[in-house]
């Protein structure tokens, strides 16, 4: 998997957190209602933003299994949860003892290739398998093995901030529709799994679990930017620039130009949705 730095993931951070969609995590969590432990285990953990996000509405006691291919966002994950914690402890074997808000935390960080190494990550007790703008750096084919292995194991999903290739930056600019196209071009590339899906990760993952006869739910969950968001609007803009740059589609004076404009942009809307799927309840029958 393609790595991003701790800055860029710590700028995005609040813009995530305000933009989930509430109804799909209502859904997604009202299976601990009532329970005193949670078994969480959070894929392409990052620097552990999708921990800070849920842990307030998970139980008092939770057991996180953070697992990452790049080794510096796990040492991050590491630092920024312990900075977030009121206390915080590590363990004999390496694990975390975060105490915040009267919820107890224990963190584990694990560093995996998914792409090779999906069935360990999935062993041990698991109650949720949760993962946060992740699916559409991974290709169609991982995501269908990904998907098979959840209904196999019986292992709730959610996942959020799946981008869904719809942007809307203001003012408009000539070469908005092509530095798109060009910018979903390069997504399609290898980021560690093969092709990635890009915004097809959502069709990849309602796919394989309505043949599998899973319940689903799907909320947007878009990045509406403004002027609070400046900086994260001009590393956004670099970011796709640069990218863009990569494939040779655009001419680079276009591209130029583009840049110039959205570093300061005044507005932009970056398309994302949340999903939620779990087997079916069946009634049962005496």
């Amino acid at each position: 998997m393609s790595g991003f730095s701790a800055e860029w993931l710590a700028l995005r951070e609040p813009v995530d957190h305000r933009a989930r969609n509430p109804a799909v995590e209502e859904t997604a969590l009202e299976m601990f209602d009532g329970r005193e432990i949670a078994n969480i285990l959070d894929l392409g953990c990052g620097s552990g933003s999708n921990l800070r996000a849920l842990a307030p509405r998970l139980p008092k006691i939770q057991s996180w299994r953070l697992v990452d291919h790049d080794p510096a966002l796990l040492a991050a994950a590491r630092a920024a949860l312990s900075a977030w914690a009121e206390t915080a402890e590590t363990e004999a074997d390496g694990a975390l003892r975060l105490e915040k808000d009267g919820k107890t935390i224990f963190v584990d960080f694990e560093e995996a290739d998914l792409a090779r190494d999906l069935d360990r990550a999935l062993s041990g007790e698991i109650d949720l398998v949760t993962a946060a703008a992740f699916f559409d750096l991974a290709a169609a084919t991982w995501i269908a093995c990904f998907c098979a292995a959840l209904v196999e194991r019986e292992l709730p999903l959610y996942t959020v901030l799946t981008y869904d290739g719809v942007e809307v930056w203001r003012p408009p600019h000539p070469a908005d529709e092509a530095m798109l196209a060009a910018f979903h071009a390069h997504q399609a590339t290898d980021k560690g799994f093969g092709p990635a899906a890009g915004p097809g990760a959502m069709s990849c993952l309602i796919e394989a679990f309505e043949k599998a006869g899973w319940e689903i739910q799907i909320g947007q969950s878009a990045w509406m930017l403004g002027a609070a968001d400046s900086a994260l609007i001009a590393m956004l803009a670099e970011g796709s620039a640069g990218a863009v740059a990569e494939t040779g589609r655009v001419p680079a004076a276009d591209v130029a130009s583009w840049l110039a404009a959205r570093r300061g942009a005044s507005a932009c809307a970056i398309g994302h949705e949340d999903f939620f799927a779990r087997p079916t309840t069946e009634p049962f029958v005496g």
